[in-house]
């Protein structure tokens, strides 16, 4: 109906989220439970309700990623690369990711940009109705399976709505990030895709993958498809991984399966900052390659002994003009003289890799004896506390010559009025939990452990507070947001509404 609005989306969207309980009866069954199948299979009963095949998806032309950390960047820069090849080689370029900073719009992208509020409303409602209107008589409903009569849940509602957008949108190449592991997540109905990829690799969402990495690799090389290439970063930290990648390639049937080592790409000005970056570049730029390659476009690219030994024009811009933000985001135009360092990694690797970015930053920095503030939050995970001690260790550690004057820990609230901005609303927390700023308080105890309380500490109850405070501390600050990229797209919903 066209009286409904964004806001009612939005809204409507939101009341399909899990909630603090329901996750937590998950993680108590374990990463073997069958729900992981049934969870794939109902979105493939969803896009049916719909009028799709998976077959259909085929017409998209799909890059697939997955990875532990940089799997997004890597979206990034080949998105970036791809649009140099527009209006000639390709039409439209639909990029679907998670999770969203400031909207979520953000996840579902058409030639770079959020699909505006009017086609999220009309799709989002043309999927809805829809699913709705398959539904049986609702006296039949007892007897009927869950799936038969309950809307997808949040992440699977907005990847099979980004499946119907880009269609009727006449997408003609899309790149899917994979949302958690690869076997069974919401994404990987893809039959065809035209390329899959794999970054680095690491421990994270072990409830569903399970505690190894043997386990976690097994469930992201499950992107792997029959009669596709695959590309997968080197795994510096997990080498062994290496044995099992080629396994499950020869056993799904890729193409063919290469390794691209960061060093395989010759110099190039990367528009994301942070050295690790270099990895995801080097994976784009052959994904990327493939990819053109599977629509009939010669790039030009060169590759000999698995190095690329020319690296065409478009490729460096691509690279160059890439846009992804909350990723190693430098932000100084402000009305305040705060240089913030932001970056959204939450898994053991992604804080070890942004907090040297952050080290580095200060050690090259003419404003380097600028008074540093740490403010950081991860509200859930239960590795929280190692993850605040490996930015400790990796920042601050024995023999640094960086350090924090002050630490600042907020939960993931928005607003000084206690709300969250609509779109960045979360129900997977325990709100209790949150009330009482008891993961906050744990962290400002942890961190007087590992410094000797040498640092001021600060806890606040949103993060508008924790903002203004700061602006209001008189003095040159370079501040270090990290831990979530939910604190960061609260902070950038803050710092965007302050410019105003």
């Amino acid at each position: 109906m066209s009286s409904r609005t964004y806001t009612d989306a939005i809204n409507a969207l939101n009341s399909l989220q899990s909630n603090f309980a329901s996750i937590e009866a998950m993680k108590k069954l374990g990463p073997n439970v069958n729900r992981n199948e049934l969870s794939i299979n109902e979105v493939r009963e969803y896009t049916s309700r719909l009028g799709y095949a998976p077959r259909d998806f085929n017409k998209l032309n799909i890059i697939h990623v997955t990875g532990t950390k940089g799997k997004g960047s890597t979206c990034a820069f080949t998105e970036s690369i791809l649009k140099q090849y527009q209006p000639d080689h390709i039409s439209k370029i639909g990029l679907y990711t998670s999770p969203h900073l400031k909207s979520v719009r953000e996840r579902i992208r058409i030639n770079g940009q959020p699909i505006e509020k009017e086609l999220f409303t009309k799709y989002f409602f043309e999927v809805w109705d829809k699913l709705t209107s398959t539904m049986s008589d609702p006296q039949e409903w007892p007897s009927l399976q869950p799936s038969d009569v309950v809307k997808p849940m949040y992440f699977k509602y907005l990847t099979i709505l980004s499946f119907h957008v880009f269609l009727q949108e006449g997408v003609d190449t899309a790149i899917y990030e994979v949302g958690v592991g690869g076997t069974f997540d919401s994404t990987n109905i893809i039959e065809k895709p035209t390329v899959t990829g794999i970054s680095a690799l690491g421990i994270d969402h072990t409830f569903m993958l399970g505690n190894t990495i043997e386990s976690i690799t097994d469930n992201k090389t499950g992107i792997f498809k029959k009669g596709s290439p695959a590309f997968v970063s080197e795994q510096k930290e997990y080498p062994k991984t290496h044995k099992l990648i080629e396994s499950r390639a020869k056993e799904l049937g890729v193409s063919s399966l290469e390794f691209v080592h960061p060093d395989d790409l010759p110099d190039v000005e990367l528009g994301l900052s942070g050295e690790f970056q270099k990895e995801n570049a080097a994976l784009a730029v052959r994904l990327t390659d493939s990819h053109l390659k599977a629509i009939g476009v010669d790039s030009g690219l060169t590759v000999s002994g698995g190095k690329v030994d020319s690296l065409p024009e478009k490729f460096r811009k691509g690279l160059k003009d890439v846009d992804w933000p909350g990723r190693c985001q430098i932000i100084t135009n402000n009305p305040s003289d705060i240089t913030w360092y932001v970056d959204g990694a939450h898994t053991v690797e992604s804080i070890t890799a942004s907090s040297k970015w952050f080290k580095d930053e200060q050690l090259k920095s003419s404003s380097s004896s600028k008074k540093r503030v740490l403010l950081f939050n991860q509200q859930g995970r239960d590795n929280y506390e190692e993850l605040l001690t490996t930015l400790y260790q990796t920042i601050s550690g024995e023999g640094s010559k960086v350090s924090f004057d002050e630490v600042i820990f907020t939960p993931n609230i928005t607003w000084s009025s206690g709300q969250y901005n609509p779109e960045l609303l979360a129900k997977n927390t325990s709100e209790d939990a949150v009330k009482k700023l008891e993961i906050q308080h744990k962290f400002s105890d942890l961190w007087a452990k590992l410094d000797g309380g040498k640092a001021k500490r600060s806890v606040f109850a949103d993060i508008e507070t924790a903002v203004e405070y700061m602006k209001n501390e008189g003095q040159d600050l370079n501040v270090f947001v990290c831990g979530s990229l939910h604190l960061v797209g609260g902070f950038l919903v803050v710092l965007d509404n302050e410019r105003e």
